[in-house]
């Protein structure tokens, strides 16, 4: 049988329709997933804390507004992730310029749902679903932080050209996770050393301009990596004649005005195996580690004895700190998560009701 051009084009027509609507119906599920936890209080994007349902993970969640006018970070945490109950999705978004704090809550919103319906999608086609395939993780976190760029380049009613935000995401899955990162937000684990003390394992890379990769490619698209007089060491990407936008990372959603000039929206991704001397992961926006070290934040969070208010003591501690350290610089915003991996013996002793 001959096919003529004009079937096999109908034939090809009616191929991509029936993918989109069935890619249409996985992401009208996964909103739907998402207003039930919202509703159940399984997904919380204030200040506050969500227990899972079936491991002992706790997390605790804290943003404070900075002194440079509205407060331009959002957060998020869905446990129960995709009906899962071993999964636990963390998301933290600093948006930058004057439509910062629109952009980075339209990504709080939609990159979990989309992250969602790429992995099942991506697990869907798995032969043993019983593995952890990390790849399919990181290839849904690749497609996903693409798509959500481009969603934000079409929006019609967010302006994303002079403005942007970063995001890091970190999954949990049973005794795993898969951090994804585009910005300067950083994802801090808090392992036992050998002699029974905390020490700090940075999960994600901060991407500055300066760093050596990130300056590279910028300058191959033309753009420039320049260090100001009145901010000595502070690197920013400016375009190449003109004075903007000066941005102090490399990589984001939005900031279209950058995007030929090696700005780019691609996360790095990477994977870790929970041990049992793993407790908690901290993760947090710039405001909190420009006046933070890792080994400081981790032990404000392991020497907190309500962990009830680890994160909002490691944000005030922060905001102090930067009283003494910035002084005469306009606060930032500050957000953290603290996502502990093990209940504390008075959590385990509430849920006995001992």
């Amino acid at each position: 049988m001959v096919l003529f051009p004009g079937v096999i084009e109908g034939m090809v027509r009616n191929m991509s329709i029936k993918k989109k609507s069935n890619e249409d119906g996985e992401k009208e599920a996964a909103r739907e997933m998402a207003k039930e936890a919202k509703r159940n209080k399984s997904m919380i994007c204030l200040s506050g804390s969500v227990k899972t349902s079936k491991f002992d993970d706790m997390a605790y969640v804290c943003t404070k507004r900075g002194n440079k006018g509205i407060n331009q970070d959002s957060l998020v945490v869905w446990e129960d992730y995709g009906c899962q109950g071993d999964v636990v999705f963390c998301g933290i978004f600093d948006g930058h310029g004057p439509w910062g704090h629109m952009i980075s809550k339209q990504v709080r919103k939609s990159l979990p749902l989309e992250l969602l319906t790429n992995w099942q999608q991506n697990l869907s086609m798995e032969a043993d679903q019983n593995l952890f395939p990390f790849n399919i993780w990181k290839q849904s976190c690749l497609k996903s932080y693409a798509a959500i760029d481009e969603e934000l380049k079409q929006h019609p009613r967010i302006d994303s050209f002079y403005s942007g935000t970063t995001a890091l995401t970190v999954v949990k899955q049973g005794r795993n996770l898969v951090v994804a990162n585009a910005g300067d937000s950083r994802a801090v684990l808090a392992v036992t050393s050998d002699d029974g003390c905390l020490k700090p394992v940075q999960l994600s890379v901060d991407f500055k301009p300066n760093l050596p990769e990130e300056a590279e490619r910028i300058k191959q698209s033309r753009g420039r990596v320049v260090c100001l007089k009145d901010e000595p060491g502070v690197y920013r990407v400016w375009t190449p004649n003109s004075g903007t936008p000066g941005l102090a990372i490399s990589r984001a959603f939005g900031d279209y005005c950058t995007k030929q000039y090696g700005l780019i929206s691609v996360p790095d991704v990477s994977h870790r195996t929970i041990t049992s001397g793993d407790q908690f992961v901290i993760v947090a926006t710039d405001g909190v580690w420009d006046v933070m070290s890792n080994q400081e934040a981790v032990h404000i969070v392991s020497s907190t004895s309500n962990r009830e208010m680890s994160a909002k003591r490691l944000v005030d501690c922060a905001a102090r700190a930067w009283k003494s350290k910035k002084r005469g610089i306009a606060r930032d915003d500050m957000s953290a998560i603290c996502l502990f991996f093990n209940a504390s013996p008075t959590e385990n002793d509430r849920d006995l009701n001992i």
